[in-house]
């Protein structure tokens, strides 16, 4: 189950974010704000909960 806090991996071959790592930060409907983070750069995009997969560290 993806909630606000968890960390989730892009799995859709169709999008420039596919195999990112990020933590979400707000769920709205069937779309979550994804914040990805990566050396000096921090990115909020918003992406389809169906292309997302729950990542355990």
């Amino acid at each position: 189950m993806i909630l606000p806090g968890s960390t989730v991996q892009v799995a859709d071959p169709k999008s420039i974010y596919n195999g990112y790592r990020g933590f979400v930060q707000r769920i709205s409907g069937s779309n979550a704000a994804v914040l990805f983070e990566g050396g000096n750069w921090d990115k909020l995009v918003t992406i389809s909960l169906k292309t997302l997969t729950e990542v355990a560290f």
